[in-house]
């Protein structure tokens, strides 16, 4: 279990109140898909991702973006136990889609960049985007739970 400070667990619940799951989750799948290609076979029923204009105007990747960063609304939810929170989801995702364990930390990092990119230096200061990395580690942490 992970031990939060009341600064990180405001920080990180802060920083969600703010966060547009409908235009952030869209980015970050988007950029995840464009700079890490091979993360692409995962998503081959959606269609055209020949070329970044191509994933950043699909509309199942935008769909599936937003069902990814509405996820995270579990964990916060959950911050006390979110291992787990997302014991099925680490099932499905290990036993059933065979997703790279890494490629969690890529999307974190990608949604990461792009809250950065939204908010700046002054609504993600170095102090939030500390929280925040954490949190997403810990997430990332409990989906790839099911493959150790």
């Amino acid at each position: 279990m992970v031990e939060w400070t009341d600064a990180e667990r405001s920080a990180i619940t802060s920083l969600w109140g703010k966060i547009s799951v409908d235009e952030m989750g869209p980015q970050a799948l988007a950029r995840l898909l464009i700079v890490a290609p091979w993360t692409q076979r995962h998503f081959a029923s959606f269609g055209n991702l020949s070329s970044p204009a191509a994933i950043i105007g699909n509309p199942k990747v935008a769909a599936h973006g937003k069902t990814v960063m509405g996820g995270l609304e579990r964990a916060i939810k959950n911050l006390d136990n979110i291992k787990a929170a997302y014991a099925q989801l680490s099932k499905l995702h290990s036993e059933k889609l065979h997703v790279d364990p890494d490629n969690f930390r890529l999307l974190a990092d990608c949604i990461t960049v792009c809250v950065a990119m939204k908010f700046g230096p002054s609504g993600f200061s170095p102090d939030v985007q500390e929280a925040w990395q954490k949190f997403l580690a810990v997430v990332a942490s409990a989906l790839s739970r099911q493959y150790h």
